[in-house]
């Protein structure tokens, strides 16, 4: 399996080559695949989502295509997933996100079309790769899914967490205390990554592409 988990989607070049290189050809002779989902349930100001577009479009990709599986049926988004070299899954909501991946049904195909396809997660996209999405993490650092009580499981295509936007303005408690609190008691490892970073995982190899800071928790 082929993954490049990012905090923040395509933002520099050694991102770029390392994405290039999963693929195995040059982004002109390669096709993307956004699926957006996870950003629906977000308010406010999506300028963040546009910003990971024009990103993505500054690489000169073959074709991009939109592909919400929340919004299309089965047999109109599978098609176009499977003409796609490259998945890119978006940022938002990482609950939501992975009840859209169970209830489409890609949850059942997805393991399918990875073994010729890259995957590409940003944010949350990465996020619904773990294991299971602990909500003891998502509450503390990210303040987010305050009214959720229990951890939802995810793709367990990783065996350690994700975690984006470290030392990010727009997220106060993605520091290295409030992480460090929030994984107390847990000995999975942990990747937690800012913008400028992404991991790169072919097959067993694992490697860290970093243009700016990481920390790896648990080793």
């Amino acid at each position: 399996m082929k993954l490049l988990l990012t905090s923040g989607g395509i933002t520099n070049q050694s991102i770029t080559d390392a994405l290039i290189d999963l693929v195995g050809k040059k982004a002109e002779d390669t096709s993307v695949a956004v699926i957006p989902t996870a950003s629906n349930i977000e308010s406010g100001d999506k300028g963040w989502l546009i910003d990971d577009l024009v990103n993505l479009q500054k690489q000169n990709f073959k074709s991009i295509d939109i592909v919400d599986i929340s919004a299309l049926d089965k047999s109109i988004w599978e098609p176009r997933l499977r003409l796609a070299e490259v998945l890119f899954f978006g940022g938002g909501s990482e609950r939501y996100l992975m009840e859209w991946i169970d209830k489409s049904g890609l949850v059942d195909i997805l393991p399918e079309l990875l073994k010729t396809k890259v995957y590409v997660g940003v944010s949350a996209g990465s996020d619904v790769t773990n294991r299971d999405l602990y909500i003891n993490i998502s509450q503390t650092i990210y303040e987010e899914d305050l009214d959720k009580t229990e951890d939802m499981k995810g793709l367990g295509f990783v065996d350690f967490y994700f975690l984006p936007h470290l030392n990010s303005p727009w997220f106060k408690k993605a520091r290295k205390e409030d992480i460090e609190e929030a994984i107390k008691g847990m000995t999975e490892k942990i990747y937690a990554l800012d913008d400028q970073s992404a991991i790169k995982i072919d097959g067993s190899s694992l490697e860290i592409i970093s243009e700016g800071e990481y920390m790896i928790l648990n080793e």
